[in-house]
């Protein structure tokens, strides 16, 4: 049995910069999951770690594929038990790190995803009812056959919902019911949290600072290299309405409130995945002092492993 630490909790709270202490002060590698940060070129908008962060840590699962090539939660599912199995080998400590709650919970729960090709022609049915009706219209076909699933996915997210729609309509089996199997690894969950209007605070600093490096020359770069803004990799926040600032359909002061207002959004849609409930998170207030007692636990939790791979042994 191989051992894993996932740090988990809302967009801006401090997990990525939680991770590469924990990975520099027990010997560990971060996988990340971020569903936007596999995309290349796509660095400033998805915050990426600085080039200076990942020559301190290394990091997997970021720049993996271009942005006009598919990428499914089965094929990120894959990846990551991949790369995890390959640090673990080498005796490191793997570090998820992430807040897209549907690649944890793939990661974690060992969720058997269902192997659904995607159709071209009723994904885009979907995408012309979607850009000819409401976006709710889609969420509300969502709920009418799987509304388990549709409890856990942001109406605003088109793409999502259309896989959800898809799987539903082509296997016959609800989204929400994919099968589980036992992960290979036991896991530590570390969940960091704040109160919803430090959250806010910190999510518009960092969308002031992400203008500062060049948001705006980034998506009109990847705009200049042909990706287009139909594009599901660049739906994200961010991209879609710089795209559309770009297109004169929208001034740039407009385009940054939006962005910040759709990221506190996302936030709090990322609450419905890691619940401050849940008894399998650890959870952390960054704003108390939360160094000392997490990297407690996770010696707590690493010595354990250690206790219970020496009586296996004997």
């Amino acid at each position: 049995m191989s051992y894993l630490v996932a740090i988990v909790g809302p967009t801006a709270v401090g997990k990525s910069k939680l991770a590469i202490h924990l990975a520099q002060a027990f010997d560990g590698e971060i996988v990340s999951a971020d569903s936007r940060q596999v995309y290349r070129y796509m660095d400033i908008g998805t915050a990426k770690p600085s080039p200076k962060e990942r020559a301190l840590v290394p990091h997997h699962l970021i720049d993996v594929v271009d942005p006009d090539e598919d990428f499914s939660l089965a094929l990120y599912q894959e990846m990551a038990y991949r790369s995890m199995k390959d640090i673990q080998r080498r005796g490191r400590l793997a570090l998820l790190v992430g807040g897209s709650g549907l690649y944890v919970r793939a990661v974690i729960r060992g969720l058997r995803i269902p192997q659904v090709p995607p159709d071209a022609e009723f994904r885009r049915s979907l995408e012309e009812k979607a850009a000819t009706e409401v976006y709710m219209a889609l969420y509300e076909e969502l709920e009418q056959i799987d509304p388990d699933a549709a409890k856990n996915i942001d109406p605003r997210n088109i793409r999502r919902l259309i896989r959800a729609i898809e799987v539903c309509r082509l296997s016959g089996v609800p989204f929400s019911q994919l099968q589980r199997s036992e992960p290979p690894f036991r896991t530590l969950v570390l969940g960091l949290t704040t109160a919803r209007e430090d959250l806010y605070r910190r999510i518009d600093s960092r969308v002031d600072a992400m203008m500062e490096q060049g948001l705006v020359q980034e998506v009109e770069g990847l705009l200049v290299w042909g990706y287009s803004l139909d594009l599901p990799s660049m739906s994200g926040v961010g991209y879609k309405q710089i795209g559309l600032y770009l297109r004169g359909q929208m001034d740039l002061a407009e385009a940054v409130q939006r962005i910040k207002y759709e990221t506190h959004g996302f936030a709090r849609h990322q609450y419905a995945w890691f619940r401050l409930k849940d008894e399998s998170i650890h959870w952390f207030d960054i704003g108390e002092e939360i160094g000392e007692p997490i990297q407690s636990l996770v010696q707590g939790f690493l010595n354990a492993a250690l206790s219970c791979q020496k009586g296996f042994g004997k």
